[in-house]
């Protein structure tokens, strides 16, 4: 049995214990390689929506809001201007990613993107206004967010980081 209880349209196994485990081992995969090579390697997604169209990847750093460990992520982004956007999706699961919780507690934080290691950031919540007019331009830029947001009954958090 699963760790959450998922909608009806949800596909089956997201929740599982397997399935969160080979996530995690393949997310510091990712971290080790992008970080070995300077982001040659692993900067961009190309699974899903991003198989024909690769996503660009970063790797955020976000300290423990409970633990005060620090721990590093690879996820999808699009540039706004200067400003880097992150979709706090996990897949489209019930609850919000813990990196997500991590940055509401700690919104100064670093990211890395090809060629650019420990970037000055500040991370906010995108509002209401601010969402309604990213979103559209995240699901063109992966059209999986669209599908994500049909599996979960949470409204999908956009986030915003600005160069400090």
């Amino acid at each position: 049995m699963g760790r959450f209880t998922l909608p009806d349209k949800t596909p089956k196994g997201l929740d599982s214990a397997v399935t969160a485990k080979g996530m995690k081992y393949m997310a510091k995969l990712h971290v080790k390689i992008f970080k070995l090579t300077n982001g040659r390697v692993g900067n961009k997604w190309r699974i899903g929506a991003a198989f024909r169209k690769p996503a660009p990847t970063l790797l955020l750093e976000h300290r423990g809001r409970k633990s005060g460990r620090l721990f590093t992520t690879p996820l999808l982004y699009l540039r706004s201007g200067e400003d880097l956007v992150l979709v706090a999706s996990q897949g489209g699961l019930p609850k919000h990613p813990q990196w997500y919780f991590n940055l509401i507690a700690h919104p100064e934080t670093r990211v890395h993107i090809k060629g650019r290691r420990d970037i000055p950031v500040v991370a906010k919540v995108a509002s209401s206004e601010e969402r309604d007019d990213l979103w559209p331009r995240l699901v063109d830029f992966y059209a999986d967010f669209a599908k994500y947001q049909t599996w979960t009954e949470r409204e999908i958090p956009v986030v915003i980081l600005t160069p400090r």
